[in-house]
């Protein structure tokens, strides 16, 4: 299948964990493009209040998002899942422009299409401003942003 995104559905317990914790690295690219391409070209997103449809406007979105949102790091963690469908919750911080720093909870429910692309992102997050020294997700970014293995997690730092 072109586009197929291993791995596929249906998703036991450990593909889904994979699945989630490949996700995490793609955001933590911080690459509008690349984090794309892990959706179907017509996914349907709700972020928050926005809706969109489609890779361009996905590109569109995460461009802005990642122009806003600065020094972005990420962890999402598996929450359940199903056949296709997999719910993970997850915690990032980032600065404005202004220098004030904000930790971003939120949940978000997955659907899969066949090739193991997304197909649809429903994403509820809420915003807490937080003092530089209170930041919790630390980790050298790299050529990747990706989160260290030895990193801890959502649970082991009790978000």
């Amino acid at each position: 299948m072109t586009g197929t995104r291993a791995p596929l559905p249906p998703f036991d317990a450990a593909s889904a964990a994979h699945k989630v914790r490949l996700a995490e690295d793609g955001w933590n690219s911080r690459d509008p493009a690349r984090v794309a391409l892990a959706y179907t070209p017509d996914s349907v997103w709700r972020n928050r209040d926005i809706f969109l449809a489609g890779r361009d406007a996905i590109i569109d979105f995460l461009s802005a998002k990642w122009q806003r949102e600065q020094d972005y790091r990420l962890i999402k963690t598996l929450w359940a899942f199903t056949d296709n469908r997999i719910a993970v919750r997850f915690a990032y911080e980032w600065h404005d422009h202004d220098g004030q720093w904000w930790r971003s909870y939120g949940n978000e429910n997955w659907e899969f299409a066949v090739d193991g692309q997304m197909a649809r992102r429903i994403a509820s997050i809420n915003d807490l401003a937080i003092a530089e020294s209170a930041r919790l997700l630390h980790w050298d970014r790299g050529d990747t942003g990706r989160r260290p293995d030895n990193h801890p997690g959502l649970d082991e730092l009790g978000l």
